[in-house]
């Protein structure tokens, strides 16, 4: 393959960057920290780069052998934590690659001002912790630990948390609304909240946040004493409106009237709506076409459930705040088989009531034990379906195919129900195991079982005992 030299930099003729070797002699730790940056750009996302490599640096270097060991300063213990855990391995490759040696990596936690590096987007910045006001947060309904910086962030949440730090930036410019949904636990209500939180602490205003519960509460009130302008007060005349669980809010006219009009108030004087679901707009039944087409005008990201890594970070971060001592491999056990996040916590709480060491053997004694005494859900594709199969007494591939009796087709719809709702799997994917079914399908199945479970308590006590069933299995 033909190699072009250009600068310092060695191209490839298909553009690939190669990093040229950075003289040793001198021990440049700059030039040799842009070459290793200059590498990862290549690497990892933009927002991936902003988020845990924009604010580091190579502090020094120290020869040990045949090796340099390379110090790090990062800006928090959480990107130093990330670091390490996810791209420990990187960072080490495009410093050989750089300097020509075997080299190690230290962190060190210190205060790093962020180094603007060209082609990553500086619209996507990652912002340090600020000194917070605990009085005027919980005024404006906010709590001290919903912050960026106790965020941590992967591939299911990445795009979403650099939406987040877009409209913290500049809210009312960038991505108005911001629409955020995603199953239970995922960190839609912390990344909302660290929104509000960086606005009112770096920019100030007025600030509400709330649930659409709340919202609606507050509306029924004022009808009653007669005092809507003072609602109309509380939630329009604001910079930023925070709405956690806006698809409560369908189906009450009174409620989405309101909403509607609050909304367009606060668009209108530049303000910032940042509203979280459990569901995108287009599968959120009985809300009002005109609300749909507002909450849609803005973005509209997904937070998935998260990855075996995140997992893994997620329970570090939350023992450091907890001033639990958890080894690294005791952490990605836990990982392996917890998969939710307030799981994750509570299974970090229940090790920390044991009051001794936690080490590998403690988490699987516990695990072990919580399995036995049927503390284990059931997080696969293939185990649901077998549950509702066998639970119905209706074959799986009857469950797949294409016959329309009622005995069938009422565990399918069921079957579609708990894969949306349980698993949080996309509609598409909900389709393709259950036949190839399109996303409309699957709509009207999760609708009419919703619909069913609000009239009729045998279906409601149906989902229950199948949720039992998945709970005890395994």
């Amino acid at each position: 393959m033909a190699k072009v030299y250009h600068k310092n930099r060695l191209l490839t003729h298909c553009g690939q960057l190669i990093i040229k070797r950075v003289s040793m002699k001198k021990m440049d730790t700059d030039k040799i920290w842009d070459g290793v940056m200059a590498g990862l750009k290549l690497a990892v996302s933009e927002a991936t780069f902003n988020t845990y490599f924009r604010n580091t640096r190579l502090g020094e270097i120290k020869e040990a052998g045949d090796r340099l060991v390379c110090v790090v300063g990062t800006g928090s213990a959480m990107t130093r934590d990330m670091l390490d855990l996810r791209y420990k391995g990187q960072v080490v490759g495009e410093l050989e690659r750089v300097t020509g040696k075997k080299c190690e990596v230290e962190w060190r936690i210190e205060s790093v001002k962020a180094k603007q590096y060209k082609s990553v987007n500086e619209g996507l910045p990652l912002f340090e912790e600020v000194k917070q006001d605990p009085e005027k947060g919980r005024a404006a309904g906010l709590r001290d630990d919903y912050t960026f910086s106790s965020y941590a962030v992967g591939g299911s949440n990445q795009m979403a948390f650099a939406a987040a730090q877009a409209v913290a930036r500049k809210p009312g410019e960038a991505y108005n609304p911001l629409f955020i949904y995603g199953g239970v636990g995922v960190g839609k209500t912390h990344l909302m909240q660290a929104i509000g939180r960086e606005i009112l602490e770096r920019a100030g205003g007025k600030i509400v946040c709330c649930t659409s519960e709340q919202f609606t509460n507050d509306l029924v009130e004022g009808i009653r004493n007669k005092s809507t302008e003072k609602v109309r007060t509380k939630y329009r005349q604001v910079k930023v409106l925070l709405i956690d669980d806006v698809q409560f809010i369908a189906g009450k006219v009174t409620a989405q009237e309101e909403f509607f009009h609050t909304f367009n108030a606060i668009q209108g004087a530049g303000g910032q709506v940042v509203m979280t679901s459990d569901r995108p707009p287009a599968e959120i039944a009985k809300l009002e076409a005109r609300l749909r087409s507002r909450f849609g005008a803005g973005l509209i990201v997904d937070i998935g459930q998260p990855d075996f890594e995140l997992r893994t970070a997620i329970l570090l971060i939350k023992a450091k705040q907890k001033n639990i001592n958890l080894p690294m491999e005791a952490a990605q056990l836990i990982a392996e088989q917890v998969v939710g996040v307030r799981e994750l916590e509570g299974a970090l709480v229940r090790l920390q009531t044991k009051n001794v060491e936690i080490d590998s053997n403690l988490v699987r004694e516990t695990l072990k034990m919580e399995r036995s005494n049927g503390s284990r859900k059931i997080l696969t594709a293939a185990e649901v379906i077998l549950a509702v199969s066998e639970y119905f007494g209706v074959g799986v591939q009857l469950l797949k195919g294409e016959k329309r009796t009622k005995s069938i087709v009422w565990p399918r719809q069921i079957l579609m129900f708990i894969l949306r709702k349980d698993l949080r799997l996309p509609q598409e994917e909900v389709g393709r195991l259950i036949g190839g079914r399109d996303h409309s399908t699957v709509i009207h199945a999760t609708e009419k079982v919703e619909e069913a479970m609000k009239l009729d308590r045998q279906t409601e006590t149906i989902i229950h005992n199948l949720r039992q069933k998945m709970l005890i299995a395994g």
